[in-house]
Formats: C-alpha cells, sequence, structure tokens
C-alpha cells in the first residue's frame, strides 16, 4: 500500500509492520534505528535522552510540553559521547519550546542537533502510548528531512530487519574505556555541585553504562568512588581492596552482557564484599545468582512508579527504565525479594539472605519523589561501615 505524506511534513516514524506517522523534524537531521518506548515524567528530559541505559531506543514523552526549562552541562547523566551510546530520537506532541529556565545554557532543539537526537513533533504521542501499552514496543525508524524527502519503503524494510535488543550487549559501548576517580557530589543550592571529601571508605563502580548522578550520590556517602569499564575482572578491583562494589545501570540484554560480567559478579559475592546493583546491575546480580531474566512487552520508563520496600513496608515513588526484568518466581532460597512494582508486581529488588548484598530495579538517584530512595545509598555505606 503507498501512503501519501501530508504537505509540509518534514519527519516521520516508520514502524516494522509498515505504519507511518508523520509530522515536524526536529533536532538532528537524518535517520536513526531503535525500539519505540513511551516514558511518563513531566521533567528530565535531558537526563533522560542522556542516560546510557536508553542506548538503541527511540523515546515518546507522554507530557506533551518538552523544552521550557532549557538544557545545560551539569545535567547530562552519561559520562561520555552522544546519542551513538544513548537515546537515538525523540517523540514530542508539540514542538520543542524555547527556554525559560535560570539554569539553562541552551535551548533544547540546538541542543539535539549538536548531540545528533532526531526528533519528530506533531503526532499524536496518546496513540502511540497506547499501542505499545497494547502491542509491545515496535522496532522503528525515526527520520528527520527539511525537504521532506523520504524512501518509506526502505525505511520499513530497515525497521522489519531489525534484531532488536534481545542478544545485544550494549554495556560494552556504553562503558568507560579505562578507569577513574570521582568526587563530585549530589546537587546543592545555590552552589551546584560540591567536591566531596573522601573517608577512608572506597568504592569500586563496574561500568556498563553508569549514570552520573548514581556517582554522585556514592561520593555524598564520603565514599571514595573508582569508576572501573564493564569487563573489568573480579581479581582487577578486588585487587584495588575496596570495601564495597556497585554494579551500574546499563543498556541492552543483561543476559547478553552477562556472557562475561556474571561469572565476575559470582566471584564479588563470594569474596564476601558488600555489593550493591542497580537497573542492569540488579539484573545480572540476580543472573549470577540463580535467577533468569525475560524481555517485557513494554517495559518501564518514567518517573512516577510506585514501588514498596518489602523490608519497611514503606511505598516509594520511584525512576524506572528497563525493558527486561527479573523472573521472580526464579529466584534462588537465598536470595530475598525486597522491591516490587505496585503497577503491576515485578520485581523491583532483591537481597542475599546471608550475605551484604543487595539490588534494586528501579534508579534512587534520579530524583523521584525527589528523595523517596537515597536511602538506598546510606544502606549501602552502613554496609560497608559494619
Amino acid at each position: 500500500m503507498t501512503i501519501q505524506l501530508l504537505p509540509g511534513v518534514t519527519g516521520v516514524l516508520v514502524l516494522a509492520d509498515g505504519t507511518v506517522l508523520q509530522g515536524l523534524g526536529c533536532g538532528a537531521t537524518g535517520s536513526a534505528l531503535g525500539e519505540v518506548v513511551f516514558n511518563t515524567a513531566m521533567t528530565g528530559y535531558q537526563e533522560i535522552l542522556t542516560d546510557p541505559s536508553y542506548m538503541s531506543q527511540i523515546l515518546a514523552f507522554t507530557f506533551p510540553h518538552v523544552g521550557n526549562t532549557g538544557v545545560n552541562v551539569e545535567d547530562v547523566e552519561q559520562i561520555g559521547g552522544g546519542s551513538d551510546t544513548s537515546a537515538r530520537g525523540a517523540i514530542f506532541r508539540d514542538l520543542p519550546t524555547d527556554p525559560a529556565n535560570w539554569r539553562s545554557d541552551s535551548d533544547f532543539d540546538g541542543w539535539m542537533k549538536r548531540r545528533g537526537v532526531v526528533g519528530l513533533a506533531g503526532v499524536d504521542t496518546r496513540a502511540l502510548t497506547a499501542r505499545i501499552r497494547d502491542m509491545g514496543a515496535p522496532h522503528a525508524v525515526i527520520a528527520h528531512d527539511p525537504d521532506g524527502r523520504f524512501d518509506l519503503e526502505a525505511l520499513t524494510a530497515q525497521a522489519k530487519a531489525w534484531t532488536g535488543l534481545v542478544g545485544l550487549d550494549l554495556a560494552k559501548d556504553a562503558s568507560t574505556l579505562q578507569s577513574f576517580d570521582w568526587n563530585e557530589g549530589l546537587w546543592e543550592w545555590p552552589e551546584g555541585h560540591p567536591r566531596v571529601d573522601a573517608s577512608n571508605r572506597s568504592v569500586v563502580v563496574v561500568d556498563y553504562g553508569v549514570k552520573r548522578n548514581i556517582l554522585r550520590a556514592l561520593a555524598s556517602t564520603g565514599a571514595k568512588i573508582t569508576v572501573v569499564p564493564a569487563d573489568t575482572t573480579a581479581e582487577a578491583i578486588l585487587a584495588r581492596n575496596p570495601d564495597g562494589v556497585v554494579l551500574s545501570n546499563g543498556p541492552g540484554d543483561p543476559a547478553a552482557t552477562g556472557a562475561y560480567a556474571v561469572p565476575e559478579i559470582r566471584k564479588l559475592v563470594d569474596s564476601g564484599k558488600p555489593v550493591f546493583g542497580i537497573c542492569l546491575g540488579h539484573q545480572m546480580l540476580a543472573l549470577a545468582l540463580g535467577a533468569k531474566t525475560v524481555k517485557m512487552d513494554q517495559g518501564h520508563h518514567g518517573a512516577n512508579h510506585p514501588v514498596k520496600d518489602l523490608t519497611t513496608g514503606k511505598v516509594e515513588i520511584v525512576s524506572m527504565n528497563h525493558g527486561f526484568t527479573v523472573d521472580r518466581d526464579s529466584l534462588p532460597d537465598a536470595v530475598v525479594e525486597t522491591h516490587v512494582s505496585l503497577f503491576d508486581g515485578t520485581n523491583c529488588g532483591i537481597a542475599l539472605k546471608d550475605r551484604p548484598v543487595f539490588s534494586v530495579q528501579h534508579h534512587p538517584e534520579a530524583s523521584p519523589g525527589p528523595a523517596d530512595s537515597l536511602y538506598l545509598f546510606q544502606r549501602f555505606a552502613d554496609s560497608m561501615k559494619s
């Protein structure tokens, strides 16, 4: 079937089944391939688009007005790189607005151009969200051409041919190439991000695509932070004699990254050192402990997800960003479930019964609540003290 583009169309989203959403292109020109997911956050679009966990994905924002706070250098979450190791594209109901915020360094649209993020505006994001909710996250190509020239047949074939995220180890590309130290703390009014004097405790963070705010939250507990690449061996980590190890967030299939990471995580657990996993780190810790992970139809992406801490009975509002989940029915007897999603009942946290080893699926550093989950960093710090 031939699809006729409407006059003035400069951007399209072409799904693998041939569906074409037409609108106005923004951000970078060109095209990008990925899995389309929706994010329900009302704020934080810069942090979201620079989260390495969104690598090989295209984001549809359910909140219609994006851009009014502009962008700045402090709110970039990834350590380095651009859209090749974070979100490839972005979809909006309305065109990004001009900035009107005292922290803004630049406008959002210009920033997307410089980062290489392909944007599409003027589409029915409610309808797209409903489709993803009912049918799962589709493979698609987002394209922007100011002249409105698109080879829809070729774009459909490209989306159809993509095999998707299952089986993809993306952490190796999102990770740092060499180790480095970190001493920047959480943002404080009005100074910004302070330099933190480290205590005698040290933490090694295994970088599978770590976010800056995870490092800031860890540094704010007073620990000395060292970040190492994703493929660092347990022997090399333990040779640094850390008081604890953090397994970071990151993109891709945990089972694929786990091919080389899980054996090392097992050794770290066996060492008796405190271990704290976040997002992808949580999933791979579960694999290391004998559980399984599965691909979700639509995933969890947003800053308003209710999660219950079963160890305290407290319900917290958390930030989520994951397309895979730990199969709770596969958890071995030595592992206790500590957190659960109140949206769909999926697993959101685990802990070993007899060792200082725990992890969560959500992002405690991402200021949901806005500080509902920061206690997890203190819980990790306390485990290192004891």
